[in-house]
């Protein structure tokens, strides 16, 4: 597979911006701060991609991973990297896990994607025990700071495939309406959001 096979996301992380470089790490170590916070010994990883963030943050990823994505290359993909994980094509609206299987989902640059984030939410707070941690691009200044680098300037900033925009306002307003939104994380230009089943 060569790099032209690889999303956009993926390269992402191997921009040669020294600022977008050190964004992405910021970003990185506040998700290994609040993985610390968590004991748990299950992680599924929702929307895996290339696999990125679990490398990012293997110190602190419990011996039980599972992932997956709709995309079946980057299921390959993940599954030529890492061999001690396990990755399935799955589609996030109707997921195969019993309910409560995972003690974290971690969900991370994919609800900007979905028509139906309601739905996919729904699925993810299922499967999980204890938690379902999101990151999302933090709006308006993800936009903006496309415009800044020359990125998508047709669209106005704005990533082709992302068809949902999340400030930290109208995000914590929708988490809450399906789940309970126990903390919220800037790590700009994204938002991280920590969350817990309704009642839990």
């Amino acid at each position: 597979m060569t790099d032209e096979a690889y999303s956009t996301n993926y390269l992402k992380y191997r921009s040669g911006n020294p600022i977008v470089r050190w964004l992405i790490n910021s970003y990185f170590h506040k998700l290994e701060e609040l993985l610390h916070t968590v004991k748990y010994e299950s992680l599924l990883d929702a929307g895996c991609g290339e696999g990125e963030a679990l490398k990012r943050l293997s110190p602190v990823l419990p011996s039980h991973v599972e992932g997956f994505d709709v995309d079946p290359q980057c299921v390959f993909f993940c599954q030529e990297r890492y061999e001690k994980y396990y990755f399935t094509q799955q589609n996030i609206y109707s997921l195969p896990w019993r309910d409560n299987e995972f003690d974290v989902v971690l969900c991370l640059e994919v609800l900007e994607h979905l028509e139906r984030p309601d739905e996919a939410l729904h699925e993810l707070l299922r499967v999980s025990r204890l938690s379902v941690i999101l990151s999302v691009p933090r709006e308006p200044w993800f936009l903006l700071g496309n415009i800044f680098r020359g990125k998508y300037l047709s669209t106005w900033g704005n990533h082709p495939e992302h068809i949902q925009h999340w400030n930290p306002k109208n995000l914590r307003r929708f988490l809450n309406v399906h789940a309970q939104c126990i903390s919220m994380i800037n790590a700009f230009p994204w938002t991280i959001a920590y969350c817990t089943k309704q009642g839990s």
